[in-house]
């Protein structure tokens, strides 16, 4: 960990702030590359009604088309909670160098918590540095789902 991957997460937090005032999950993304944001992201999926809007995969649709390739080598994309399966293959495709996530996700994890897909003999693989401001991530998903409870 180093004071840069707190200051990437803290934007990557603003990204998760976005998507809660427009009640979507509070999940945030931003990519760098040589110390500089190429791209920022938050879940959509609520809003555009597709299954694929997770952070993640906008910020790294953003980044393929700002970087004007698939592939996003040397990398780093951080976000505030562990990436789903299908984040994790997305990320791994795209042959992102560097994943820093915040809170793990006990539920759909895919990086340790339930299962890990960086593991497994791939031809590209992925740094993980877990637990960045993971108190901050954490609150941020409780809160949600909190007060979506006491809403229904």
């Amino acid at each position: 960990m180093t004071n840069k991957d707190e200051y990437y997460m803290s934007l990557a937090i603003k990204e998760a702030k976005k998507a809660s005032l427009k009640d979507e999950v509070p999940i945030g993304a931003v990519l760098v590359y040589e110390d500089k944001v190429y791209a920022k992201a938050h879940n959509l999926r609520v809003k555009t009604n597709k299954t694929a809007s997770h952070a993640e995969m906008l910020v790294i649709e953003k980044a393929n088309k700002k970087f004007g390739s698939w592939r996003l080598e040397d990398m780093t994309l951080y976000v505030t909670l562990e990436p789903c399966p299908m984040c994790a293959g997305t990320i791994l495709q795209s042959r992102v160098k560097r994943v820093v996530y915040g809170a793990n996700d006990p539920k759909a994890g895919a990086l340790g918590s339930v299962f890990n897909l960086f593991e497994h003999k791939f031809n590209h693989t992925v740094e993980v540095t877990c637990g960045i401001l993971e108190e901050e991530c954490s609150e941020l998903i409780k809160s949600f789902f909190k007060e979506l409870r006491q809403k229904n």
